[in-house]
Parts: C-alpha cells; sequence; structure tokens
C-alpha cells in the first residue's frame, strides 16, 4: 500500500473525531431553543433517508420495479406493519415484478 492511503484515513478519523467532538465542547447548557432542537431531532432521519433512498431506486434490474417495492413498503409502513412484514413483502413485490416485467409489453 503507498504511505498517503494512511495519511488520507488518519485526516478522514479526525475529521470524523471533531465533527463528533466540536458540539460536546462548545454546548455547554440544555438546548432551549424549539427549531434548533426540532432540526437535531430529524438530522438522524433525514440523513438515512438521503443514503437509502439512492440505493433502493438502483438496487433492482429496472427503476420501475425498485420503485414498485418502495410504494409498498411505504405503504405496509404507513398502516403500521413490523419491520420484517414490510421487507418480505416489498421483496416479493419487487420479485414478481422482475420475473414478470419482461412479460409486459413496453
Amino acid at each position: 500500500m503507498r504511505p498517503e492511503i494512511f495519511a488520507y484515513i488518519a485526516v478522514m478519523a479526525l475529521v470524523t473525531y471533531l465533527i463528533r467532538l466540536l458540539p460536546l465542547t462548545l454546548i455547554r447548557r440544555r438546548i432551549t431553543n424549539k427549531y434548533i432542537r426540532s432540526f437535531l431531532y430529524y438530522v438522524p432521519y433525514a440523513t438515512l433517508s438521503a443514503m437509502t433512498f439512492p440505493a433502493i431506486l438502483s438496487s433492482t434490474g429496472s427503476t420501475f420495479s425498485a420503485a414498485l417495492g418502495f410504494a409498498a413498503a411505504l405503504f405496509l409502513a404507513f398502516r403500521g406493519k413490523s419491520l420484517l412484514s414490510v421487507a418480505v413483502f416489498a421483496s416479493a413485490v419487487v420479485l414478481v415484478c422482475e420475473l414478470l416485467f419482461p412479460l409486459l409489453p413496453l
């Protein structure tokens, strides 16, 4: 391995550590602003959505089957179904769509 790779890894580790350390050292008291508290509450959900949504659309052979699977998962999730049933049903929808997609006249 080239020595530059170790430097890159060290810099990435330092940046990651500083991002986690700075809020702990700069903010000593409880955050009382409602807007900032609401923003910080939703950051993990927004980050997770931003990371997984592109992967959902590119994970299958076609965007159409991925979108149908996503819609099925979204529908079941809003209906309050369990995580396992949502994942199994969305996977089944994608499987059926992938099997039937070559048969559809487009």
